[in-house]
C-alpha cells in the first residue's frame, strides 16, 4: 500500500470513505467465506489458491495499466523477496491464524496492524515514543485478551493468535518495502508485482508440504457454492478489495484510511451474525477495546507525523 497525500476536496473526501468502507466490507467477508472452504481444504491448498486466482485477475489489468516496457524493466528480484516475504509467508501465516482460530480474532489482528507499523517505525526509523502511544498499545492488548478470553490457554488457539500476530509484523514490512521499492510502477503495480512473488512463494511452500507430507495440503472436491466462496475469496476479498483500498488511499491519504481497518472485526461479527446467528458479547466488548487503543496511537502517531513536518 502506497502513501499518498490526501485531496483537500471534500466531496473526494466522502468517495474514498465510502470506497474504502467497500473495499473492508469485501476484505473482511474474506474471513467468513474462507472458513466454509476450510472445511474441505488444508490451509495451504486453500491459501495457494486464492492467491493464484487473485493474480489471474490481477495481472492481465496490470499490463493495461502500466504497459510492457515498464514490467519487463521491474526488478523481479526484489519482487521475489519481499512479495514472497512480506505477502507470501504473511498470508500463509494469516491462514494457519484462522486454521487455528476463528475469523473474528483474524479480524482483530488486522485491525492491529496501525499499530504494529508505528512500532517497526520506532525500531527502524527512530520515531519516538509517545505516551498515548504506549495507552493506546496498552488498550490493544487488553482488547485482545477480553476478546479471546480463555481461549489463550488453549495450545492451538493461543499458538494460531501468535501466527496472526507474526502475520501483521511481516505484512507492515511488506508493504514498507513495496512503497520504496519499485518507484516506476503504479500503484496497482506494485500490488501485483508483489503478489507475484507471493505465489512463487505459495507454490513453493505448497509443493514442499506435499513432497515431505507435511499437511494442510488436504484437497476435496467443492461445490458449487464453494467454489464460489473460494473465488469471492480470491477476487473480492484480495484482487477488488486491494484495488479499491488503494482508490480511497489516493483520496484520503494513508493515515486517514488506516482507521477503516478498526471495523474490520465489526464487520466480521455483524456477517456471522447475519449469516449464522452467531453472537459473542465479550468479543464485541473485547473488540471496541482494542479499537480505542488502535485509534489513540494512530492519533499520537498522526500528531508526531504533523510536528515533523
Amino acid at each position: 500500500m502506497a502513501y499518498f497525500a490526501p485531496q483537500p476536496d471534500s466531496f473526494a473526501a466522502s468517495r474514498g470513505h465510502l470506497i474504502t468502507v467497500m473495499s473492508m466490507l469485501f476484505f473482511a467477508a474474506g474471513f467468513p467465506a474462507v472458513d466454509v472452504v476450510l472445511q474441505s481444504w488444508g490451509p495451504i491448498t486453500t491459501i495457494t489458491a486464492r492467491i493464484v486466482l487473485a493474480c489471474a485477475l490481477m495481472v492481465p489489468i496490470w499490463f493495461w495499466i502500466d504497459g510492457w516496457d515498464r514490467i519487463r524493466d521491474a526488478n523481479w528480484g526484489r519482487a521475489l523477496w519481499v512479495g514472497g516475504i512480506g505477502f507470501g509467508a504473511g498470508t500463509v501465516l494469516l491462514i494457519l491464524c484462522q486454521y487455528y482460530t476463528d475469523p473474528v480474532t483474524v479480524g482483530l489482528v488486522t485491525a492491529s496492524m496501525p499499530v504494529t507499523a508505528v512500532i517497526l517505525e520506532i525500531l527502524l526509523d527512530g520515531r519516538r515514543l509517545r505516551l498515548d502511544f504506549l495507552i493506546g498499545v496498552a488498550l490493544v492488548l487488553v482488547g485482545g485478551a477480553v476478546t479471546l478470553g480463555g481461549n489463550l490457554l488453549e495450545g492451538s488457539y493461543g499458538f494460531g493468535a501468535l501466527l496472526g500476530i507474526l502475520a501483521t509484523v511481516i505484512f507492515t514490512w511488506g508493504s514498507r518495502e513495496t512503497v520504496h521499492a519499485f518507484p516506476a510502477l503504479s500503484t496497482f503495480g506494485r500490488a501485483t508485482i508483489t503478489f507475484i512473488g507471493a505465489t512463487v512463494f505459495c507454490l513453493f511452500v505448497y509443493d514442499i508440504s506435499v513432497l515431505f507430507d507435511l499437511g494442510g495440503t488436504a484437497y476435496a472436491p467443492l461445490s458449487a457454492s464453494h467454489w464460489g466462496l473460494l473465488v469471492f475469496y480470491a477476487w473480492g476479498a484480495m484482487a477488488i478489495s486491494q484495488a479499491l483500498w488503494i482508490m480511497g488511499v489516493e483520496r484520503l491519504g494513508i493515515g486517514m484510511s488506516s482507521f477503516h481497518l478498526n471495523a474490520v472485526p465489526f464487520y466480521v461479527m455483524l456477517i456471522l451474525f447475519l449469516s449464522t446467528g452467531e453472537f459473542d458479547t465479550s468479543k464485541l466488548i473485547g473488540a471496541a477495546i482494542l479499537c480505542i487503543g488502535v485509534v489513540l496511537a494512530q492519533r499520537s502517531d498522526n500528531r508526531a507525523r504533523r510536528l515533523m513536518t
